[in-house]
């Protein structure tokens, strides 16, 4: 595993009406939401490190703290950064931030952990 502190990447897409707080039941707004800002954190997360896993691995989450700062119109542009701030074992933590076109709309941790998927999903049927 390759991984270490200061990894980074930054996605970059419209609120979707999907991600809407009306339609995932977070609330009646027709606005980006919360849980949607906390996949797009964890989407962040996963994609910056699954290139530096070793193969059949992947990471699951297992703790999300976030700050959920302003509303953002469905429409427009949203920006995720994800960074990798430590890795301790399987245990690797993150650092994001979230930027519509107005500034800064939520921030946060995020924590996974490094499985074998094969692993991790034989656990689950039994």
């Amino acid at each position: 595993m390759s991984l270490a502190p200061g990894l980074t990447l930054t996605l970059e897409a419209p609120a979707a009406p999907r991600e809407s707080a009306a339609a995932v039941a977070s609330g009646a707004l027709e606005v980006f939401s919360t849980p949607s800002l906390v996949a797009r954190f964890e989407a962040a997360c996963l994609q910056v490190v699954q290139p530096h896993l070793p193969g059949g691995s992947t990471t699951v989450g297992i703790e999300v703290a976030v700050k959920h700062l302003k509303a953002t119109s469905i429409g427009q542009p949203v920006r995720c950064t994800a960074t990798v701030t430590a890795v301790a074992g399987r245990r690797i933590t993150f650092a994001g931030e979230l930027w519509d076109a107005e500034g800064r709309i939520g921030e946060g941790t995020h924590t996974r952990m490094v499985v074998d998927a094969a692993a991790f999903l034989a656990r689950l049927s039994r």
